[in-house]
């Protein structure tokens, strides 16, 4: 996309501002230069890409060499032991000590289990945790819906389920102190909350694992959202299970996620049933079985084997970015586009943006959430935010982002007005209990909840590996295009 003179001299001189405030962003140039030579079709296609929470991008190099390694070797099943299967297995061995030595994990200490995703590795700890009538789950409020629903199989044992709860204004979480229980004996307990929110980018503190345990319980630590641009250091703090996604990281290979366990942890936890390559022996007619040992009794069914050379060479481009300088590049950009908004105001002088979570870089990683007001103080809808910017080539994303508790709190939401609008849409028969798998139509539920004078989801806007000063200036430049502009106010839910 071709600018104006006039377009060039005032973006140049926005940036000259922005490195005179932040001058540490300078570090990341090399950054700049990977964006030229390996994401080339971010600037090509004139595609502003801020859902990096949503999915990473893959530099170029990952796919070429990938592509290579498949065109030139013959891989067979893992679970074979055939010279192309051997080759797999070693390569799938290999995967598992980098991503040990990505995190600094100690191998005596941890085990690397390949899942198909976060999600599918959050399951994992979900059905065979011990939970029971004297077992307590404790989760943040805020946390990913893969999160939230262990509570179902929490539930299904008699166990104890409690929230820590948020404040409204900063969605940080209330002192964990105050509610973690005193130690019992023989009883299981797991506390399980993200490193960073996926809804508005805070980040709960990592001390929590070590004081956790020092009260008896086992963490789960939700990785997913925090590693992309932070770094997680195993050898400093030591969660019993963690969760990622590769694609979070660098993009490529999707459908490919871990568990890091603890080997100890590990141990504690009983398969509610077993699968191929999970077990050492099994018998149809003697019906009895036995489970393998570590990371395979875990492994369900075959590991997406061709997929894991990738994972091990997005690691070393991580490695070679350095995410210590990435981290401090996006929040150089975090911290300019929250001041920004902050300050955007309509000419009679309404707030244009409410914005969710911390207002500066303090507490939080790099996706912000938000949403747009219009003139009159009026919610605009984010589907129409969303819309709008899809027609500037803005690639954003809006709705709740699949973490309910977050949304609810920092939408100002209620038990009470949840509660209301389930009553009035919900079959008689399904009010006896607040926990039922309830069905009723999801725009009458929105449109309820909107008569009460709220809003049902936001808008988020996340930076990541390529983010640069262009990116969140193009986001600014169609914000205030939408100041004093009336016609929005046709897309208003309320």
């Amino acid at each position: 996309m071709n600018k104006t003179p006039n377009e060039l001299t005032e973006a140049n001189t926005d940036f000259t501002a922005f490195l005179k405030r932040y001058p540490e962003y300078a570090n990341s140039y090399a950054i700049d230069q990977l964006r030229q030579s390996e994401f080339a079709r971010l600037d090509n296609s004139a595609e502003i890409y801020l859902d990096y929470t949503g999915g990473g991008l893959y530099p170029a190099c990952l796919i070429d060499q990938h592509a290579e390694l498949l065109k030139t070797h013959v891989f067979g099943n893992p679970h074979s032991h055939n010279n192309s299967s051997q080759l797999s297995s070693s390569l799938l061995e290999r995967a598992r000590q980098d991503v040990l030595d990505y995190f600094h994990a100690d191998s005596r200490d941890y085990l690397v289990i390949f899942t198909a995703n976060a999600s599918a590795a959050l399951k994992l700890v979900a059905e065979s945790y011990p939970f029971d009538a004297n077992s307590e789950l404790l989760l943040t409020a805020d946390n990913h819906n893969s999160v939230q629903g262990i509570r179902e199989f929490a539930r299904a044992k008699g166990a104890n389920i409690h929230y820590i709860g948020c404040r409204q204004d900063t969605l940080l979480a209330d002192d964990i102190s105050t509610y973690l229980s005193p130690r019992k004996k023989n009883s299981a307990r797991l506390l399980a909350y993200p490193a960073q929110s996926n809804f508005s980018g805070v980040q709960h503190p990592l001390s929590w694992i070590e004081q956790a345990k020092q009260a008896g319980y086992d963490t789960l630590l939700d990785a997913a959202a925090f590693v992309p641009s932070n770094r997680l250091d195993l050898s400093i703090v030591s969660p019993d299970f963690v969760s990622i996604s590769f694609y979070k990281m660098f993009g490529y290979p999707t459908g490919v996620g871990a568990l890091i366990a603890q080997r100890d942890a590990l141990h504690k936890l009983k398969r509610p049933w077993f699968a191929g390559g999970t077990v050492k022996i099994v018998s149809a007619i003697a019906d009895f079985y036995s489970l393998a040992d570590n990371e395979a009794a875990f492994e369900e069914g075959t590991v997406n084997y061709l997929s894991l050379p990738a994972v091990s060479a997005g690691l070393k481009f991580m490695q070679e970015v350095n995410i210590d300088i990435l981290h401090q590049r996006v929040m150089a950009l975090t911290d300019h586009l929250l001041t920004s908004m902050h300050s955007l105001r309509h000419s009679n002088g309404q707030t244009a943006i409410e914005l969710y979570g911390p207002k500066t870089t303090q507490n939080r990683g790099s996706t912000i959430a938000f949403n747009v007001l219009s003139p009159d103080g009026h919610y605009i809808h984010y589907d129409a935010i969303e819309k709008l910017a899809n027609q500037q080539g803005i690639a954003i994303r809006s709705g709740c982002f699949c973490n309910p508790g977050a949304g609810e709190s920092s939408l100002n939401h209620s038990v009470e007005t949840i509660n209301l609008c389930r009553e009035r849409l919900c079959n008689p028969q399904q009010q006896s209990s607040l926990s039922e798998n309830q069905s009723f139509n999801l725009l009458d539920f929105q449109q309820c909840i909107t008569s009460q004078g709220k809003a049902t989801g936001a808008v988020r806007a996340s930076l990541g590996l390529v983010s640069n000063f262009g990116d969140v200036n193009k986001l600014l430049q169609f914000l205030r295009s939408l100041l004093d502009q009336t016609v929005v106010k046709t897309a208003t839910v309320d």
